[in-house]
């Protein structure tokens, strides 16, 4: 995957916007940010809970990692050349839930977990 194909899942998702944060490209919803770009251009950073990043950091694969400064945050760094698209869509829509209002998220989310991409 390239940072245009996360571009493109992420404003599939309602009311999702680009914007930039900490000098990189970021995807928001109402202005509350879900998922940003790293300064190294080839990871993105999730919001995940806790929990499923746990399961995730145990992916063989190592697309899912963590560094020290993120080991208190609830975000996941998800190698984006070897995302499955399939799973970062799932991981984008549960990190759009998590940060859009109630009422947002509560009229698209069913919609939003059938989907799948």
């Amino acid at each position: 995957m390239t940072f245009d194909d996360v571009r493109g899942l992420a404003l599939k998702l309602p009311e999702a916007a680009e914007s930039t944060a900490y000098g990189t490209p970021c995807f928001r919803v109402r202005k509350r940010l879900f998922a940003r770009l790293r300064e190294d251009g080839t990871t993105l950073v999730v919001r995940v809970d806790p929990l499923e990043r746990e399961a995730l950091l145990n992916d063989p694969s190592g697309t899912y990692f963590i560094t020290p400064h993120y080991q208190d945050h609830p975000d996941i760094l998800v190698g984006i050349e070897n995302a499955d698209p399939g799973e970062l869509w799932e991981l984008l829509v549960e990190a759009w839930l998590e940060r859009a209002p109630k009422r947002l998220a509560a009229a698209h989310e069913a919609e939003l977990l059938e989907r799948g991409e």
